[in-house]
């Protein structure tokens, strides 16, 4: 292959990658093009996000009737004491679903926006990136739903006794469903994010390996601050699938991370 600036002279195959990607390096984006891009992706991801909160509207009863159930049935008796607060929920209800029909489109968006600061080798992961991180939230998330919010429910609800009604709002069930829900969402992204950092050399899985131990009471104290609640059920309901995670990282870091060039 020929050299750019000196015709006369032949690249190899490894030169000719140096060289494309040294000429994809002097034409990245500046920091107000970077700031433009920003506005841009997010406001397609609006853009996706009101239509999908139309959409979900017309479901509006369905979702509603179906939640009322949800929750009632973890322990319990629901209630609402404010005029709007039943008209909200409804609202609320149709914003988590459209939030969550439209992640597709917003880790497409995150990645795009990611993308131009990337080599071309590097931008060829676009596609499992996005289908992966999809799939990952989605996971936590019905992990969430099925397993998590009802555990802890019924873990408050146990406290009832004669002479005490456990009576929940609206807004505060709600409220803390959406936090366990996008709060595992997130938590299951740890795959993706050590995936990520494998791939550009900084951790490995000799590195996860080595401290396991620390990771331990790292995962419980990062349970401990992002949990909805500062109870044990909660916490355990969030650390136990971060231990899970963390395990499954290092064989994602192992398959996926930086080989060292040997001489």
């Amino acid at each position: 292959m020929t050299d750019p600036a000196n015709p006369g002279r032949t690249l190899g195959v490894s030169e000719f990658d140096d060289e494309q990607e040294s000429a994809e390096d002097r034409g990245r984006m500046s920091f107000l093009e970077h700031l433009d891009e920003l506005r841009k992706r997010i406001i397609y991801s609006l853009y996706v996000l009101i239509a999908c909160c139309v959409v979900a509207f017309f479901f509006w009863e369905r979702l509603y009737r179906y939640y009322v159930t949800y929750f009632g049935s973890y322990g319990g008796e629901l209630m609402y004491s404010q005029p709007m607060a039943g008209f909200m929920f409804s609202l609320k209800i149709t914003g988590l679903v459209a939030l969550i029909a439209a992640a597709p489109f917003m880790f497409s968006q995150l990645w795009l926006f990611v993308a131009p600061g990337l080599y071309a080798r590097e931008k060829k992961v676009v596609i499992p990136f996005v289908v992966f991180s999809t799939l990952l939230f989605f996971a936590g998330a019905y992990f969430g739903h099925l397993q998590g919010f009802p555990a802890m429910w019924r873990f408050f609800a146990s406290y009832e006794i004669p002479g005490l009604t456990y009576r929940p709002t609206f807004d505060m069930t709600f409220s803390f469903y959406v936090k366990v829900i996008l709060g595992l969402g997130l938590v299951f992204q740890m795959p993706m994010l050590v995936f990520s950092l494998a791939r550009f050399g900084i951790i490995s899985a000799g590195f996860m390996l080595k401290h396991f131990k620390y990771a331990m009471l790292g995962i419980v104290v990062l349970a401990a601050v992002i949990t909805p609640s500062g109870d044990i059920m909660t916490l355990a309901v969030f650390a136990a699938p971060m231990l899970v995670l963390y395990i499954v990282s290092i064989g994602v870091a192992w398959l996926f991370g930086k080989k060292k060039v040997t001489e």
